[in-house]
């Protein structure tokens, strides 16, 4: 007899397009990605702004009838029949909202990047201890078979030691006269929302740093790295470009993380540009091919290969009646495991790691001179606060 799969019932924050490919990834079917222990139920989802755009949401992403629609946050993070929160909204938001359902007593996976300082990444894991709940940022990359495989791959000593780690996300909006394409108002570029490359691109080129610069050093050896930052800022104040190098001294190791709203990493669109990520040891080095938030295929060069290069792709499975799957099922999938098996954290990114991660990048903000304004900034909750309420 063959047990049930483990189900836990989601409550969707927010209705912008990054929740939207979220929620169809949950209702994928596990078995097309050849998941069977767990299980995935949407039972809530929640605007800010009125129950209708919830409702227009539910449409969208085809959600199965029964599923609530919610014109606040608030009730929603109330809802008793929700197990977990995935915060979709601008990371601008994430501390408010966040700490809006910890307070509730609901388990959170926060979209990256956590916060927009470690002073709220801490508040919010403090809160999650103390109220003994699962929090996780939502680094969806990091639970890709791809990226399991090739920590696997360093951590057996393929390459050998890791000493360099280079790594780029960036997006070609290179406009004129010195502008971007995105209006001053964007998400991307708008201070009041915490815009700019760093934060919501150059993260995930931080992510393969740390992914075999720190995140595969044995604990007992972990050592934060040195940062140093340069940045040129928009017009608006967010920064266009965000260049960042690590040191780990102990460890021999650098790594530099590169981003920028006015290149693209991939100019052609199909990486005839060469690999976006680079980890290098004595003995060889692993390319994977962009984009670096999604990567599809990676290569090992060995030094004594005679310049036969292994090219292994790793597709994103789909399932083939909801025609859908984008690769964020799998981070999805952790969830439901740690929940099953009573874990606060994921051992793939600790809350440690996501802490050191964002004091990273404070220090380049500051380095670089980027300010946001106080609401964003501040690490006292407020429920009331307009970034949970919608502004109402």
């Amino acid at each position: 007899m063959t047990s049930q799969p483990f189900t836990i019932r989601w409550g969707i924050m927010a209705t912008g397009g990054i929740a939207q490919t979220f929620t169809k990834d949950l209702l994928t079917n596990p078995a097309s990605r050849d998941v069977h222990d767990v299980a995935h139920k949407v039972v809530a989802v929640a605007s800010s702004s009125s129950k209708a755009s919830a409702e227009s949401f539910l449409e969208k992403v085809k959600a199965p009838a029964g599923t609530k629609a919610y014109g606040s946050y608030a009730e929603l993070v109330n809802d008793p029949d929700v197990d977990i929160v995935y915060v979709a909204t601008p990371h601008s938001h994430h501390f408010q909202n966040a700490m809006l359902a910890l307070q509730a007593g609901k388990n959170v996976l926060c979209e990256k990047a956590l916060t927009v300082n470690a002073a709220q990444a801490r508040k919010l894991v403090e809160t999650a201890k103390a109220k003994n709940l699962f929090f996780m940022e939502a680094v969806w990359t990091r639970y890709f078979p791809l990226s399991i495989k090739l920590r696997e791959l360093v951590s057996s000593g393929l390459i050998g030691p890791v000493y360099r780690v280079t790594a780029d996300n960036s997006f070609g909006n290179d406009g004129p006269n010195g502008s971007l394409t995105f209006p001053n108002e964007h998400r991307m570029v708008n201070p009041d929302l915490a815009g700019g490359a760093l934060l919501d691109l150059g993260i995930y080129s931080l992510t393969w740093l740390f992914q075999f610069l720190y995140h595969i050093q044995p604990e007992a050896e972990k050592e934060a790295p040195r940062t140093l930052a340069a940045i040129n800022k928009y017009s608006t104040g967010a920064d266009e470009t965000t260049n960042i190098i690590l040191q780990f001294p102990k460890h021999k190791s650098m790594g530099i993380a590169m981003t920028t709203l006015r290149v693209p990493t991939d100019t052609d669109g199909h990486n005839s540009g060469g690999p976006a990520i680079k980890i290098q040891g004595p003995k060889g080095e692993i390319q994977v091919m962009g984009p670096a938030y999604r990567p599809l295929q990676y290569r090992i060069v060995k030094s004594d290969a005679n310049g036969k290069v292994e090219v292994v792709d790793c597709p994103i499975p789909k399932d083939t009646e909801r025609q859908f799957g984008h690769g964020m099922f799998w981070e999805a999938d952790e969830c439901a495991r740690c929940l099953r098996d009573g874990k606060k954290e994921s051992a793939t990114l600790p809350w440690s790691e996501s802490i050191v991660i964002m004091e990273v990048m404070e220090e380049a903000l500051k380095q670089g001179d980027i300010k946001y304004p106080e609401l964003i900034t501040t690490d006292v909750f407020d429920p009331k606060s307009p970034l949970n309420t919608g502004g109402k």
